[in-house]
């Protein structure tokens, strides 16, 4: 088609992004065109370009999800304009908004048919392994027992807790004891949860190489200091922690919540 003119390609191309029948995408070489399928474009039809592009950028995020700050930095739209197109998407239930695990305050959002990947919704998962380990503390100290028995019983193990999560059904995905864990290392970052390790016979159930860790819910007696408040006081990774790495203070989820942005 090399007779076809340039100006012919640009009046075509934006005739069809006006249709929202093109994707208008950017890469390191310049901008890319992608044609979308008929059941996505007629999902927007009769939607102005902005709302589209707003669509759009949920659309690429996939289940996990975007929040409307990156929206506002992906789109460079006000972001008054913004939370407007979000609400008329949602009223439409073209997207949805979902707590996140990794900022409980803020929300995500995605395609109203997504289901949510496991990195957004562990936030509930959070709320009910804190729960469980809130409760058995909780029964430890009505138990009227010394002090040293009502320690050692407000342990639980991870397959205690794995066996409640499960229970509650509230996963749609089948959670191993890994996950579990990961969540309750999640807690101990927080400050919310204090992890012990004890000896244990062979083949018990929670235990690894003859060890196994118990966690229980702690409440600090003493509010933290203000530098240990900020992620950076908690942060496992502290080390790894620098501009132009995989981890950032810019990319860090844990900062953009506390700073409120």
């Amino acid at each position: 088609m090399k007779h076809v003119s340039l100006l012919l390609y640009s009046c075509l191309i934006q005739y069809f992004c006006s249709q929202g029948q093109l994707d208008l995408l950017r890469n390191s070489s310049g901008l890319l065109y992608r044609l979308k399928d008929a059941q996505s474009a007629s999902k927007v039809k009769g939607s102005d370009n902005q709302e589209k592009l707003v669509y759009q950028i949920i659309e690429d995020a996939g289940n996990k999800g975007i929040w409307s700050r990156d929206i506002r930095y992906k789109s460079n739209l006000p972001l008054t304009e913004i939370n407007k197109i979000l609400k008329n998407l949602e009223s439409k239930k073209l997207i949805k908004a979902v707590k996140s695990v990794a900022a409980s305050k803020k929300k995500v959002y995605m395609l109203y048919n997504l289901q949510p990947d496991r990195s957004v919704t562990g936030g509930v998962l959070n709320q009910q392994c804190f729960k469980f380990l809130q409760s058995k503390a909780e029964a430890a100290r009505d138990s009227k027992q010394s002090p040293m028995v009502q320690r050692n019983s407000s342990f639980a193990n991870s397959h205690e807790v794995w066996k409640y999560i499960c229970e509650l059904g509230i996963s749609k995905v089948d959670l191993s004891m890994e996950d579990i864990e990961t969540i309750l290392n999640t807690l101990i970052f927080d400050g919310k949860v204090e992890m012990t390790i004890i000896a244990a016979k062979e083949g018990t159930v929670g235990s690894v190489d003859g060890q196994m860790k118990l966690y229980r819910g702690v409440n600090p007696i003493i509010q933290p200091t203000g530098l240990v408040k900020t992620p950076c006081g908690l942060c496992p990774v502290f080390d790894d922690c620098h501009e132009g790495g995989e981890i950032a203070p810019s990319n860090c989820v844990y900062m953009a919540e506390w700073l409120d942005l």
